[in-house]
């Protein structure tokens, strides 16, 4: 069995284990309680996006430290007590994987210290066009949407660069071009962002108003997130255009354009479908190619393609373990917009009222009774706050907040041995550590 089909089947025996291990289906009451419990606050509310990191020789990989379980009181978690990690919706206590963090926290204040001179040679690009009212508000619309986030992407492009670089390539001006390559990123990620606040209604986005929301903005917000699209090829250009591969840079941005914008049109198609014609195989099409290219395939490969890597099958080893961290974090954020405290994740969750393919949805009709299937067929994807509220319900009395913490363990564990059959020269732990940041992450 090839290594993707492997990872795909791993995927699913996890949710298969996860479904059949869930005791029976708890209370709307005890629900309540349990995630009250799981999801706990963070001191790093709005802005909590900092890619923290361990601090341990980043120039040594394979080494990778198990956390340690934690003593289990409630009855659910004596059940669960034989998995190696605890299970972040059962701990009240912030995760491992919160604290113990990919790269250094000196690294996220270099790379945000590179901020200003992104802006600095966008605004000199802009100005050459215009010298007044449209650069000063493209200068607005790039500080108020592409650096208020987690910046995992971007850090991720520079962790990357940093473990496959060899040492005497990592100079000073290396990391700051490689910076600048991580902020390329970002400003894709902020304009998917706005596109998809813009289309899905939403009000919030880490943690302040979303952009189209302001007064002055309105849906002209749709050109500000153009032009910041558009402005990325500028950057590129300035710190990569005499290098060789400067065209593969250019090529895999459009190819990830294009992708997760055919995994914007599936989510949104899908969201006219029918709550039952809801499945896994759809889901895991929409999380590919909507988040899982461009949020951890394309950072690893910016970073190879700056040291050198062209071996076809290295790539596509790459991407095999992206894509299945890249569902297991879809997943997750599911969980939260559905549980999760919006003061922690940094926005109110629409999954429900916009009737998306969520994994919450696909999990909950693959075990409802007829009756129940019923309530979700009249309730899903309404703006009611009633029927919102019973679908929540539903999925508590289906025990999937349970389900979900057991899939999150089983799939973790599932996608640390991928990762270890990595054979084609690829340092298992920057697989590991991106996995590390985002596994038992609370927003």
């Amino acid at each position: 069995m090839s290594l993707f089909n492997l990872a795909r089947f791993g995927v699913g025996v996890a949710l298969e284990s996860a479904i059949t291990r869930t005791a029976a289906p708890m209370t709307a009451t005890s629900g309540v309680v349990q995630l009250r419990r799981s999801i706990s606050k963070s001191s790093e509310v709005n802005n909590s996006d900092f890619m923290t990191i361990r601090t341990e020789n980043q120039n040594h990989p394979h080494h990778h430290q198990k956390g340690s379980s934690r003593n289990c009181d409630s009855k659910q978690q004596i059940r669960l007590k034989k998995v190696s990690r605890t299970l972040s919706t059962l701990n009240s206590s912030v995760p491992e994987a919160a604290t113990q963090t990919a790269v250094p926290k000196s690294e996220s204040r270099e790379f945000m210290a590179v901020f200003p001179d992104v802006v600095r040679d966008l605004t000199a690009y802009a100005s050459k066009y215009d010298k007044n009212v449209a650069t000063k508000w493209f200068v607005k619309a790039l500080q108020y949407n592409v650096p208020q986030g987690k910046k995992n992407r971007g850090l991720a492009c520079v962790l990357a660069y940093r473990m496959l670089a060899r040492s005497e390539d990592l100079t000073p001006e290396n990391i700051r071009r490689a910076q600048y390559l991580g902020w390329a990123i970002e400003m894709l990620h902020s304009m998917f962002l706005i596109m998809d606040d813009v289309m899905d209604g939403s009000v919030t986005r880490r943690g302040q108003p979303c952009w189209h929301t302001l007064d002055d903005v309105k849906l002209s917000g749709v050109n500000d997130a153009i032009m910041i699209e558009a402005a990325i090829a500028h950057l590129v250009k300035i710190q990569y255009g005499n290098e060789p591969y400067y065209p593969r840079l250019l090529e895999l941005f459009n190819e990830m354009k294009f992708i997760t914008t055919i995994g914007q049109s599936l989510d949104l198609r899908s969201a006219k479908l029918d709550v039952t014609d809801y499945s896994m195989d759809l889901y895991k099409s929409i999380v590919f190619h909507k988040t899982a290219y461009y949020t951890f395939y394309l950072p690893v490969a910016m970073a190879m393609h700056l040291t050198g890597y062209t071996d076809p099958e290295m790539f596509r080893q790459a991407k095999t373990i992206l894509l299945e961290i890249g569902q297991f974090y879809q997943t997750q954020d599911d969980f939260f917009d559905c549980f999760g405290d919006p003061a922690v994740i940094g926005k109110v969750g629409t999954d429900i009222a916009e009737g998306k393919c969520s994994w919450l949805a696909v999990v909950a009709m693959q075990r409802a009774t007829e009756e129940q299937k019923e309530v979700m067929k009249a309730c899903y994807g309404s703006t009611d706050p009633e029927n919102i509220a019973r679908v929540k319900k539903l999925y508590e009395q289906l025990g999937l907040p349970t389900t979900y913490s057991i899939y999150e363990e089983e799939s973790y564990n599932m996608i640390k041995t991928h990762i270890q059959q990595i054979s084609r020269g690829l340092p298992h732990e920057l697989f590991f550590k991106i996995m590390e940041k985002i596994y038992r992450r609370e927003a």
